[in-house]
């Protein structure tokens, strides 16, 4: 069983409503999954993470509550999102970004309530 968490490539989120968008970062909470929208960390972050409620389920696509959760770019599906992937990863890796290290997107996620080794 492939394990979600485990898991180092880029993940997309797929929304009762239909709405798919890619997981910038993810970690397991007492309620489910927590997870970072691209571009979380500009702005309000809070208003960029979301708690998925429900068991995680599956291996690969996994399923949260009502959400489903896939590799992204998966046989060439969603080249949309696969290019919002790209374009991230390349602003987050230049100067201008002033991206947060690991160990402070740690720290956050556990004070929204993720549960981390």
């Amino acid at each position: 069983m492939a394990d979600l968490f485990s898991i180092t490539a880029p993940l997309m989120i797929r929304t009762p409503d239909g709405e798919e968008k890619v997981i910038a970062h993810h970690f397991p909470h007492p309620k489910g999954l927590l997870y970072f929208d691209l571009y979380w960390h500009e702005g309000q972050p809070w208003k960029q993470t979301h708690v998925v409620e429900g068991e995680i389920t599956g291996e690969g696509p996994w399923e949260v509550g009502d959400h489903v959760i896939n590799l992204l770019g998966c046989q060439g599906t969603n080249p949309d999102l696969a290019m919002q992937f790209e374009q991230w990863q390349t602003y987050i890796q230049s100067a201008d970004a002033d991206y947060p290290p690991e160990p402070l997107i740690a720290a956050i996620a556990r004070k929204m309530g993720a549960t981390l080794d």
